[in-house]
């Protein structure tokens, strides 16, 4: 049995978490899913987005799925996600993005992962005012986590047969920094002669992916322009609500979907759970089970095309748990 922590979050969060735990349960796997939630609704009740036992949890399980959480926008509490990686030192979020069949793309054959460090750069978070009219923050890079999350690229190619890894940077500018980062991974890529390596500066590199996104496989950048990238390539294959992710490190996962928690649609059951049940196979993946995984992607997508039990933003009528149920079903044919 596989204990694991449940965040379900704020806004469309609980839903969506609700209907990917449906789907997995009808694998027949046994989780025993233990719910600790964070958030804005959490610091209304308790004091705190993001409590101690939440934490203590997380560090006994190993392994959480977490829903969105709502993040203020210019004040109140700091990011819960940044928290949760810097705590747990989370430095790796993986972005797999990839054309469904069934989604209206451009890009119907977009098969691609972005792996983003996850701690430092402008995210670090290190910000102050010098007076009323200037505000300063710091880039932070290191060596040491550089030439780790260049490293932990290339293992995902050997792991998850890929072939190439791009180093996206803006080291032409930014040469101090980013020019670090971009010798970390450089230097990385010599113990890894068998995969092909290439680098791009961040501009010309999102030009690139909109051309021709095939040309790319795994793509390993700093912080913000992970963030950016990613969203940009999920809008490529239809929206965030079809893109899953993780938050990796050495002993700790926290497993979420890209998108955020819509409070304008919370509680109307109509919200797309398509992120967090991908997001739940990636975790099946990581814990081994990895048919079960295969069973659920293939599902989703044989709904998704069928176009029958699929949410309003994909054309549908049908609620969140209704196309957890179908899903659940093409799983035990």
């Amino acid at each position: 049995m596989y204990n694991i922590t449940v965040i379900p979050g704020d806004g469309i969060g609980p839903e969506v978490v609700e209907a990917s735990k449906y789907v997995v349960d009808s694998t027949g796997i046994n989780i025993n899913w233990e719910e600790v939630n964070a958030g804005a609704s959490v610091l209304e009740e308790e004091g705190t987005a993001l409590p101690d036992k939440l934490l203590k949890n997380i560090e006994k399980n190993r392994v959480a799925l977490k829903g969105p959480v709502t993040t203020p926008v210019g004040s109140g509490f700091r990011s819960i996600n940044v928290e949760l990686r810097k705590k747990f030192n989370l430095y790796a979020n993986v972005r797999p993005v990839t054309a469904i069949p069934g989604i209206f793309s451009r890009y119907p054959r977009m098969d691609l992962v972005i792996i983003r460090e996850n701690t430092q750069d402008l995210y670090s978070g290190i910000e102050y005012s010098t007076d009323d009219s200037s505000a300063h923050a710091i880039k932070l890079v290191t060596r040491e986590a550089s030439e780790r999350i260049g490293r932990f690229a290339f293992d995902y190619c050997g792991k998850n047969n890929r072939r190439k890894v791009t180093c996206v940077h803006k080291a032409n500018i930014l040469k101090l920094t980013d020019g670090l980062f971009l010798e970390s991974v450089r230097n990385m890529a010599k113990d890894y002669p068998d995969i092909e390596y290439e680098e791009l500066i961040v501009d010309n590199a999102c030009m690139q992916v909109v051309i021709d996104p095939g040309r790319f496989d795994v793509l390993v950048m700093p912080n913000l322009y992970g963030d950016i990238m990613s969203d940009m390539c999920a809008g490529m294959v239809g929206g965030l609500g079809l893109v899953p992710g993780a938050n990796m490190g050495d002993e700790i996962v926290i497993f979420e979907a890209v998108h955020g928690s819509a409070p304008d649609i919370a509680g109307r059951g109509i919200a797309n759970p398509t992120a967090v049940i991908l997001t739940s196979a990636m975790m099946l993946d990581y814990l081994g089970e990895e048919r079960s995984a295969g069973i659920i992607r293939r599902a989703v997508y044989s709904v998704i095309k069928e176009g029958v039990w699929i949410t309003p933003d994909l054309g549908g009528k049908a609620t969140t748990m209704d196309m957890a149920r179908a899903i659940a079903e093409y799983v035990n044919i």
